[in-house]
């Protein structure tokens, strides 16, 4: 299995219905505010300053003051930013041919979570997001597949069906097999913030090989959740991410 959700496995309840390609950014409210550019991939938003992938500690931290500066525009907390800008820094060094913009890990997170805010949900300074997000048990009611438990439920707390777990929304098996402590506390959690932001980049990567064409993205995002609705909406926020302002 190597979908990170499955169709309709979204937590988010109040996101913009758009078709990819949408030029108009409208809140819940529905009040228009700004032209979101068209198209796919989504822009890769303000640029990173250059950091130290490699230093001691929670690397994420030299992003501070970066992500101070956008947080209230954005509407996302700044360790969630710092999570987003070093997973895209980690992947620029690691995968530049992949060349993933912070603002596409943002536009899924923001999807999945609420950037690990979803019902009440806090991320802590050090990323770690609780009370921990779960999803719905992964059992074949309609609109979900059908995973049987993979874990003994040591994970997702569920000893019958797999359930997606953190902020990104990972199941137990994909995240057996891709998760990454990026905080440097020698603990790859799905309920870190970093952790799970550097863990869809690396994903991603895989499944889209060159995120900076179309199709590259399209492929990476059908991977990550095979649904079109799903695609528009990730494409929708992380486009009005990368020109400074919530969805």
């Amino acid at each position: 299995m190597d979908l990170v959700t499955t169709p309709n496995r979204r937590l988010l309840g109040c996101v913009a219905v758009v078709v990819v390609g949408a030029a108009v950014l409208a809140g819940c409210a529905g009040e228009p505010r700004i032209a979101v550019p068209p198209g796919i991939p989504p822009g890769p938003g303000a640029p990173l300053p250059p950091i130290d992938v490699d230093a001691p500690g929670r690397s994420a931290d030299q992003l501070a003051d970066w992500a101070a500066d956008r947080s209230d525009e954005l509407g996302i907390s700044v360790t969630a930013l710092e999570a987003y800008g070093y997973a895209a820094a980690v992947m620029d060094r690691s995968r530049p041919d992949c060349g993933i913009g912070w603002t596409t890990i943002a536009g899924i997170a923001g999807v999945e979570s609420r950037h690990g805010t979803y019902r009440g949900a806090h991320v802590a300074p050090d990323g770690r997001v609780s009370p921990p997000i779960r999803g719905v048990p992964l059992d074949g009611a309609p609109g979900l597949a059908v995973i049987p438990d993979t874990d003994g439920g040591t994970m997702d707390g569920d000893p019958v069906h797999d359930r997606a777990m953190g902020p990104l929304q990972f199941i137990p098996e994909t995240w057996k097999r891709w998760g990454v402590d990026a905080n440097g506390d020698g603990v790859a959690d799905p309920d870190n913030i970093d952790d799970a932001a550097l863990t869809a980049a690396r994903y991603l990567c895989a499944r889209g090989g060159d995120l900076t064409g179309a199709e590259g993205w399209r492929q990476a995002l059908m991977a990550y959740n095979q649904s079109v609705e799903y695609l528009g909406e990730v494409r929708y926020r992380a486009a009005a991410y990368s020109v400074g302002v919530r969805p």
